[in-house]
């Protein structure tokens, strides 16, 4: 299975994490050598109404940084894709079904796994979101 298909699979689990209300959080980790981002966080939001995710950028430059940014669910894919590979080799989704890890190997070759969920609680915007 390429990469591509592996990315697309991994993220086609997130978007469904979201839609059956399980998602808790998303979080890129593990990168190679020491660059200035170390993990990119994504969580959920309500902004006027609609349902959209954050991504927060840790940065350490000599100081800790944290960066912002908002964006619609449907380009969660094509906005963290660039970033798997490099710097990050790991995705974490968070769901209170499972914790589905997508691991990039040595090969640069991913792979999914999926343990016991760590988080009994949804995402309190998610939640709160499906319950209007």
């Amino acid at each position: 299975m390429t990469n591509e298909i592996t990315f697309s699979q991994f993220f086609s689990l997130v978007l469904e994490s979201i839609t059956k209300g399980t998602f808790a959080k998303l979080t890129l980790a593990k990168t190679i050598g020491k660059p200035e981002l170390q993990n990119i966080y994504v969580k959920l939001i309500l902004e006027e109404d609609v349902l959209k995710c954050t991504f927060t950028k840790k940065i350490y430059d000599g100081e800790k940084k944290e960066i912002t940014s908002i964006h619609l669910i449907k380009d969660i894919e094509s906005e963290l894709t660039p970033y798997l590979t490099n710097p990050f080799l790991t995705a974490l989704l968070f769901t209170t079904e499972a914790d589905i890890t997508m691991k990039i190997n040595k090969k640069k070759v991913a792979s999914i796994i999926e343990q016991p969920p760590t988080f009994k609680n949804a995402d309190t915007v998610l939640t709160d979101y499906l319950n209007k």
